[in-house]
């Protein structure tokens, strides 16, 4: 007899794993908006980002349900919660692909299922099951022989963990109470003024403001990623609302696999031995997280 949860489980898998693999394409996206400064790419992904989720509820009439949220102190602090940290995320990883640190940003996303374990045992109260245990300790073994190899701490990759994981979090809280359009058009709204400062202090700098004056077909790269923006956050708030935490941090695995995949193949980044080391502890930390998770998928089923 199939679970009631399984129709919910399988809509969940199926938005989170659209939104990991979108996302895993940006270093291309990124690249071919390198004319522009990083700030400036941000900003008008802020812009063009709440553009596509304004007509979204306008063409779904989910409006209605804006104002009710914005009355509820609990949940308005979880979005801010969410505003805060996307908006960190998307801006060191914005500079981190322009400064051709891809396989440093992929390692982010790879030690992201880590955190996420860590939140939630912090926030949650779950406890660390054995292979958890060892999952973490690996990731931290790794950071560590990393930090040696950069000759300081990755801390372009342990921003964007720790940003994203605290974002995750924050989606989980909201416990299916905002809907994931409603939810990006908040974050995007709340996010205008930065972006508006971003775009003044741009203007300020030597090379300006790029929009509009580097030909047709590199104004429509900005709304592009304005679009692949929300596209895969509105997906991921979906998965978010059906899918327990654990399953968000496992899909994540997608992401940093094609980033990692790029940053070799494509941006021909070094990988000195001492990287394929620290790699190699967390790709390690991972295979542990994996196993613990179909030994719980056999208990489940079996039970």
């Amino acid at each position: 007899m199939r679970s009631q949860r399984d129709p919910d489980l399988g809509r969940g898998l199926s938005f989170g794993l659209s939104a990991y693999l979108i996302w895993g394409s940006f270093p291309l996206v990124i690249t071919l908006l390198s004319f522009a400064s990083p700030f400036e790419v941000v900003a008008w992904r802020i812009v063009f980002g709440f553009i596509v989720a304004a007509a979204l509820i306008a063409f779904t009439r989910a409006g209605k349900d804006l104002l009710p949220v914005l009355r509820q102190p609990k949940l308005l602090g979880w979005l801010i919660v969410s505003t805060v940290f996307i908006m960190i995320n998307w801006q060191v990883y914005v500079i981190a692909v322009a400064n051709h640190q891809i396989v440093e940003s992929s390692l982010g996303y790879f030690i992201n299922p880590l955190v996420t374990i860590l939140l939630a045992v912090v926030f949650l109260k779950e406890k660390l099951r054995p292979l958890q245990w060892v999952a973490v300790s690996f990731g931290t073994i790794a950071v560590i022989v990393l930090s040696f190899d950069y000759g300081r701490l990755p801390w372009l990759a342990l921003a964007l963990a720790g940003s994203f994981a605290i974002y995750g979090l924050a989606k989980n809280k909201l416990g299916g109470k905002v809907s994931a359009i409603n939810s990006f058009a908040i974050e995007s709204g709340l996010l205008l003024p930065v972006a508006a400062l971003q775009l003044v202090l741009v203007s300020t700098t030597p090379l300006g403001i790029t929009f509009g004056q580097i030909g047709f077909w590199g104004s429509v790269g900005f709304m592009l990623f304005g679009l692949l923006t929300a596209v895969p956050l509105i997906f991921f708030g979906i998965a978010a609302k059906y899918l327990p935490l654990s399953y968000i941090g496992f899909m994540q695995y997608l992401t940093p696999i094609m980033q990692f995949g790029l940053a070799l193949l494509v941006f021909h980044e070094p990988m000195p031995a001492a990287r394929w080391l620290g790699f190699g502890l967390v790709w390690l930390g991972l295979v542990a997280l994996t196993v613990d998770v179909f030994k719980r998928t056999k208990s489940s089923k079996t039970a």
